[in-house]
């Protein structure tokens, strides 16, 4: 039974289904998914029984990376519809009792955002302070330098030479992504009025993009040496949950959201420790109701990296679950419950099998797992129907997401580019790729799997499985995998007090290792 000191809310019990927009439908042919496709699938999203959806970037945007670099906070990418488009979704998904949550990517813009055009123009510009600038440094030789020797998450350096102005400004992710100054009260109130415009239109929370990387420290000091062989190093311990952090969340809580009946999930990368966990959901804060920790996709990441090799064990998944079940309740937070997301690989392919022959049967033992833990369950558009990754006859020219990319040709410089040698980095890919959670949904077995008409190119690759593993051959299926997450989405409703609010207790390990 539920605890007495729980607090039911609707986004407890919410189930959330994350869409891709490049990648659920097109509905005018060329090839890009977009918001009037997502719109005329509000029936079947409801057929499925999930409570909320979760929308990726959506608003305009150059697409270096794939909108996550916004133009402007106030205005769609065109070819996804236009903000009239985005009200019509927004009132069809609240007529059929589902709400919409939008990712907020507020950590940096777009270098063509209106507010870095105006930033760069000039040192005395009065948005100037709105993003983070600082002199070069110089060698014994005159040799211009960085500010600092931080790494980008990307690769390469986090710092961008500004020529106009002789300054370098930080941008974390691409040079095209310059990270706002979350020091500037201006920024942060024009920040605060773009989330109110979205609200007022009926949005019903947000996920917050690289949240904790908002506040960085204010000296800006250089990152450990770890690999002296490279120019850069991770900031990571300068850049994420700096000492302000809290302080904006809070701000964003009393001045914005405590004025909507609203939820939040924030994305925390570079920590994953529960004391730090707990300062950002435990109730008493009143900051964040829930975050994405990132351990859970993260699981086969090398030591030093996401593509470098350390294979899965069943061992990791119950090591995780375990912490995040138990360190909750201690200090009245909520879970994210989620194996997939837009970042990641298919946790089918990663953790499970995608085998023919097993595929069914560990797709369901996923849906099993999402769905009986406490906490709010978030599935990415496709687990419904058990998309998997790409497969092993898929190259490297297959994978256009800017990350891997990047990643691949740093490698194969270094290697002196030949692509012999790139088998153990094409076998990460093929696992851990964030292309394989962007595929493009497939709804049927015609050409290009539904998702856009024949004669149309796709934006990115489609699955060649999407003959055999659709939508329209799960419809009508009793013992399909779609059968049964709605089975599972149902007896979750009709059990919350169980499955959503019930309490935890790991079973012990079997004495000789084994796992049946």
């Amino acid at each position: 039974m539920t605890p007495q000191s729980i607090q039911k809310t609707w986004w407890k019990e919410a189930v959330v289904y994350q869409i891709y927009p490049a990648s659920f439908l097109d509905s005018n042919g060329d090839g890009l998914g977009d918001i009037p496709g997502i719109i005329s699938k509000v029936p079947y999203i409801k057929s499925l029984g999930v409570d909320a959806i979760w929308l990726s970037p959506i608003f305009a945007s150059p697409q270096k990376d794939m909108g996550y670099d916004v133009a402007d906070y106030r205005s769609i990418h065109a070819p996804y519809g236009t903000v009239a488009d985005v009200q019509t979704l927004i009132d069809r998904l609240h007529a059929n009792n589902i709400r919409i949550l939008m990712d907020l990517v507020v950590n940096h813009t777009s270098d063509q955002h209106a507010w870095f055009k105006e930033s760069r123009s000039s040192k005395s510009s009065p948005k100037r302070d709105w993003y983070i600038w600082r002199d070069p440094k110089y060698d014994a030789l005159g040799n211009r330098k960085e500010p600092n020797n931080w790494k980008s998450i990307f690769g390469g350096s986090a710092w961008a030479f500004d020529e106009g102005t002789g300054q370098y400004y930080l941008a974390l992710f691409l040079p095209s992504q310059p990270d706002l100054n979350w020091e500037s009260a201006a920024m942060r109130q024009a920040t605060h009025d773009d989330m109110r415009f979205w609200l007022d239109r009926g949005v019903d929370g947000f996920r917050i993009d690289s949240m904790n990387l908002m506040s960085k420290h204010p000296d800006l000091p250089d990152g450990k040496i770890v690999n002296p062989d490279e120019p850069y190093q991770s900031g990571a311990e300068f850049f994420a949950s700096g000492p302000k952090m809290h302080d904006y969340i809070r701000e964003i809580r009393t001045e914005v959201l405590d004025h909507y009946d609203v939820m939040t999930v924030g994305e925390l990368g570079f920590t994953k420790d529960e004391q730090s966990v707990s300062e950002y959901v435990a109730k008493d804060r009143h900051e964040l109701n829930m975050l994405f920790t990132g351990d859970i996709v993260d699981m086969d990441f090398g030591p030093n990296g996401k593509y470098e090799r350390d294979d899965f064990h069943p061992r990791k998944i119950r090591t995780i679950t375990n912490l995040w079940q138990n360190a909750m309740p201690k200090f009245d937070g909520w879970n994210t419950i989620y194996l997939d997301n837009h970042d990641s690989g298919r946790s089918l392919s990663r953790y499970a099998s995608d085998a023919p022959e097993h595929r069914a049967t560990a797709a369901k033992m996923l849906a099993t797992y999402l769905m009986t833990l406490s906490g709010t369950p978030f599935m990415l558009a496709g687990q419904e129907i058990g998309m998997a990754n790409l497969g092993k006859d898929y190259g490297a020219d297959s994978y256009i997401d800017v990350e891997g990319r990047n990643y691949y040709n740093e490698v194969l410089e270094t290697r002196g580019g030949d692509v012999g040698k790139m088998d153990d980095v094409l076998r990460e890919l093929q696992l851990k790729s964030r292309d394989h959670g962007r595929l493009p949904m497939q709804w049927d077995n015609s050409p290009n799997a539904g998702f856009t008409v024949a004669s149309a190119k796709p934006w990115m690759t489609i699955n060649k499985d999407y003959t055999e593993w659709n939508v329209a051959s799960q419809l009508d299926d009793p013992e399909s995998i779609m059968a049964y997450w709605k089975q599972m989405l149902s007896l979750r409703k009709e059990h919350s007090d169980i499955f959503v609010y019930g309490s935890y207790t790991a079973l012990e390990e079997s004495v000789t290792g084994r796992w049946f």
